[in-house]
Parts: structure tokens; sequence; C-alpha cells
């Protein structure tokens, strides 16, 4: 049994899969399976994993019809035979003892989720979205949720999962929307056990501009509000209370762009708005009253 079971969603990526699949074939942690999904390619990433399957038998490729991020991850979920489950998407990449690190964690705290730092990778700068100076465990919801950002960064490339456990939770991503990852993480949080924080290794997530979430649309705004109900919702119903619970107040976004840099963004909030130049530097605050 391998330790690790790495699951990358392939979709339409020629330009980012090599950065992607380098930095998994050369992990310092060997005993792992890399399950490639590829959801229905039309470019050459098919190609570029055929490459990397003939030269490294640990390489799996599966092809599926097109169906979306969440339905790829979920067939990997299915195939998985690992120790841990990983999810790294295509267009991003990990340090190279990401795995090593995150595993030996988790069997050192017997913990079923490890979760590191998380640096989202844009044009010019990086930004820490998730960081750790040192190792800590729980397995109380309320600091699981605290210590994992929820709900600002809902990620679910930055840990490592006890297979089993979270195959017989028969938790999978929703098909069909956006910000899928929200409502997976708010529930495999609570109901696996053991949490740990991991420092000095790094999951890369890289601003994508054709990501389907960074478009501006009525769709990802529904999505988003969608996806917020049923936070809200599962954490009502557990009682999950926290310093950052205010954060659900956010509703939806919108950025407007001049040569395709986007110069200023703006923020829904229940009560208020929230104005940000280059999605970075907020501006200004003001209250509305429209949600209430």
């Amino acid at each position: 049994m391998a330790k690790v079971s790495v699951i990358i969603p392939v979709y339409n990526v020629e330009e980012y899969l090599h950065d992607c699949m380098e930095s998994v074939v050369n992990q310092t942690l060997k005993d792992i399976e890399i399950i490639c999904v590829n959801d229905g390619s039309t470019d050459n990433s098919r190609k570029i994993l055929q490459e990397y399957a003939n030269k490294d038998s640990r390489v799996k490729i599966i092809d599926k019809e097109n169906g979306g991020l969440s339905s790829a991850r979920n067939l990997g979920i299915k195939l998985a035979a690992g120790e841990y489950i990983s999810f790294i998407d295509s267009d991003d990449w990990v340090s190279l003892d990401f795995l090593e690190k995150l595993y030996n964690a988790a069997v050192k705290y017997n913990a079923d989720i490890a979760c590191t730092n998380l640096v989202r990778v844009y044009k010019h700068k990086n930004t820490y979205y998730v960081k750790y100076k040192r190792y800590r465990c729980t397995n109380k919801p309320r600091l699981k949720y605290e210590w994992a950002k929820i709900p600002d960064n809902c990620y679910v490339n930055n840990r490592i999962y006890e297979r089993k456990k979270l195959q017989k939770t028969g938790i999978l991503f929703e098909e069909g929307i956006n910000f899928e990852d929200m409502e997976f993480s708010h529930k495999i949080l609570y109901v696996l056990n053991n949490f740990v924080t991991v420092p000095d290794t790094y999951y890369f997530y890289r601003d994508n501009p054709y990501s389907i979430v960074n478009i501006n649309s009525e769709k990802n705004m529904n999505n988003y509000k969608y996806a917020i109900t049923k936070c809200l919702d599962f954490v009502a119903k557990n009682n999950i209370c926290w310093n950052r619970q205010r954060k659900y107040h956010y509703i939806s976004k919108k950025s407007y762009s001049v040569l395709g840099l986007p110069v200023i963004t703006i923020k829904d909030f229940i009560n208020y708005k929230e104005y940000f130049l280059f999605k970075i530097f907020k501006i200004l605050q003001i209250k509305v009253n429209k949600w209430i």
C-alpha cells in the first residue's frame, strides 16, 4: 500500500502541467501513487501525462468525459488506495518535501488531517494565505476551523487526509458547482479527528487568470452564495462558534480591470462593502443595508 495517493484533476492545463508533475514525481517521499484524472482535456495535457506515465510506474492516467473538478476529484477518491489522500491541482505545485513532512506529521500525531502552508502565487508577488510556525494538534472543531483559516481559505490542497476514514464518511465534492471546496472542507474537518499543523513546507497555489472562479459572472456569484448558505447551515446545525465566524458575511466580489490588470475589486458583505486596489490593498469600507 502506498503511503499517499495523490489525486491530480487535469483539464486543458498544458501550460502549467509540467511544473505540477515535476514537483510530484520528484517528491522525497517515494512510496506514493499518482492518480491523474484527465477530465476530457482537448489540448496536449493527455500527451504530457503519458510522457510521465511512460517514465514512472507510479503515474496512473484515468480518462473520463469532462465533468468538472469535483467529478474528477470524486473519481480519484474512489480509486485511491494509499494510507492518505492528497489533492493537488494541475496548475499548482508543491515543495519537494511536501508529502514527506505531511505524512510524517500525520503518523507522529495520529492525525486524520495534516495541514501546511499555502502560498498564493501572483504574477509579480507571492502571498501567504495559510502560514504555520510550529506543529500543533487538536481534535476540537472550533480550533480545527480556526487553524485551517476557515472560512477565508477553504482550500483542500494544502492537506492530506486519512484515506480509509475519508472514504468511510461518504463525503464527496458536490458536482456541477464552483466553490465546491467550501462545504467539503467544513464537513471533513468536523467529521475527521486529529488535525495537525505542519510548518516548513509549502503548497503553491497559482493565480491562474483563466481559472473558472476568477471569472466575474452571475453564475459564480450565485454559486458562492449557495456555498456560503450551506456552510452557514452546517455551522449552525453543529453549534460551531469561533472568532472568525463573521467572515461568512462575505457574499461576492467584482473586479474592474485595465489592460487585463484587476485595478479595483469590490467585495460585498452582508452589511458593508470593501474596496481593494490590485485585489490586495484595502482602500475603503462602506456600510450598506441591502443584505439586512
